[in-house]
């Protein structure tokens, strides 16, 4: 195994959707929405092309880190930008590998570097736990809806509490997907079957 990572080329994007498409199937639900939200990512201002990250394992890509611009509104209805990260993806045969962390590390410094303030995520607390996230109820952030649980969590990028931000977190549009809008993008791949398993969510 021979990991790189660089960022995405135009002519990576469908190689980068089965990807994902592959890393997600079954995962949390029959199926997978995941490259779906991706491919409308690319089209919206909100993302970010250069916070976008894929591992090469030689040739062969094998796992990606998205990022796309969201913001926090505080009670005044200012809103604060921030970054919203996913998908993050690594093929089923890759995970356990350290090619997530990898992905993870690189782009963290390279948001710092860019100036961004925080990044908000729904994620696994006991994995992204190891590189900073806390629940975002620290920061006095909640969801759109004005909900908080462990799964909701921040990364303070500036290192001073995200003085002055708080409030509800509002991702991309991108991250909503339609049925049958998910049922035609997924026709245009290789047929898979879909399964229910006990882990997914109900």
């Amino acid at each position: 195994m021979n990991i790189s990572i660089r960022t995405e080329l135009e002519s990576d994007y469908r190689e980068v959707e089965n990807m994902v498409r592959e890393a997600f199937w079954d995962v949390y639900k029959p199926g997978s929405s995941e490259h779906l939200i991706l491919h409308k990512l690319r089209k919206s201002p909100a993302f970010v092309p250069e916070l976008h990250l894929i591992a090469c394992d030689d040739r062969k890509i094998v796992g990606n880190i998205a990022y796309s611009k969201a913001y926090v509104m505080n009670p005044h209805d200012v809103r604060f930008e921030v970054l919203c990260m996913g998908p993050i993806s690594v093929l089923p045969e890759y995970q356990g590998k350290g090619i997530g962390s990898l992905l993870l590390r690189k782009s963290i410094e390279k948001a710092r570097q860019l100036g961004y303030r925080a990044v908000v995520i729904f994620g696994h607390p006991g994995y992204y736990g190891r590189f900073g996230f806390r629940n975002a109820e620290v920061f006095h952030i909640t969801t759109s809806d004005g909900h908080n649980f462990d799964a909701f969590m921040v990364l303070d990028l500036s290192g001073n509490r995200l003085a002055g931000i708080e409030g509800r977190f509002f991702a991309d549009p991108a991250f909503d997907v339609d049925a049958g809008e998910l049922d035609e993008f997924d026709a245009s791949f290789p047929w898979k079957e879909k399964h229910v398993t006990d882990t997914q969510f109900k």
